[in-house]
């Protein structure tokens, strides 16, 4: 039997339970016959004003991350969506694998990471040289960095805004993050990328678009952007940017 709502498919999302912004954004993103299933990771200390915080908060989502998709999937999923994005730069290039291994030898299923879907959408605009923009600390930019580099992309700027609790990533203003756009832009750069998935980015980035005349991409939209394209639904989603909209 076909699911009543999600007959074209269900989506299993992992996110952090610290985490307000990526729900509502994928669900805002909903196309007909698509619906989306959280399974929260537990954050039991939140604390990111530090590297050493920064790197506690990755040693609790990994301690926590089999439970949160072994609970998801007794809704019987057909694919799944990281809604975090931090881990899935750990490590470079390899340990974006070794994770993508990880979450399909405990599900089965084929899943789509917003590390990844940021590389497919640099390549899709033809994008070397890149500005990016974080919550992050110097360290979960480090490794942002270590992942494009290894692409082969140039990171011309980064801004880390070092928030100090994952839930304080979703009390970034808008004009917090147009300045931060604004400062790793320049003609130096072909595109900016947006990492982070409590961050609230999509609908700034599709007007930043126009601003700027090159490609902005929100981590959420690219995210949702490569789980849709991976499952053949080539439904266009409108202010979410160009991606969603032309690709």
């Amino acid at each position: 039997m076909t699911d009543a709502l999600g007959w074209r498919r269900k989506f299993g999302v992992i996110a952090p339970s610290t985490n307000t912004i990526v729900e509502p954004d994928f669900y805002a993103m909903g196309v007909p016959g698509v619906t989306a299933h959280f399974s929260r990771i537990h954050i039991r200390n939140q604390d990111l004003s530090s590297d050493e915080g920064f790197e506690n908060l990755l040693v609790q989502i990994r301690a926590e991350i089999g439970h949160a998709c072994e609970r998801v999937l007794t809704c019987e999923p057909d694919f799944m969506v990281m809604g975090m994005s931090a881990e899935t730069f750990w490590g470079g290039v390899e340990g974006n694998r070794e994770f993508v291994a990880q979450i399909n030898g405990i599900t089965g299923l084929k899943v789509a990471t917003g590390a990844e879907a940021c590389e497919r959408a640099l390549h899709l605009y033809g994008a070397r040289r890149i500005g990016v923009v974080t919550p992050y600390q110097p360290i979960g930019d480090e490794n942002v960095v270590r992942f494009f580099s290894e692409l082969g992309f140039d990171v011309v700027r980064i801004k880390g805004l070092r928030c100090p609790t994952a839930v304080s990533i979703a009390h970034v203003t808008e004009d917090e993050l147009r300045a931060a756009i604004l400062e790793v832009d320049g003609p130096d750069v072909d595109a900016i990328v947006q990492c982070g998935t409590n961050l609230s980015m999509v609908r700034l980035a599709d007007e930043a678009e126009r601003w700027l005349g090159k490609p902005v991409i929100a981590i959420n939209a690219a995210t949702w952007w490569m789980a849709l394209r991976d499952n053949d639904i080539p439904d266009k989603i409108h202010n979410a940017g160009s991606l969603l909209r032309n690709h």
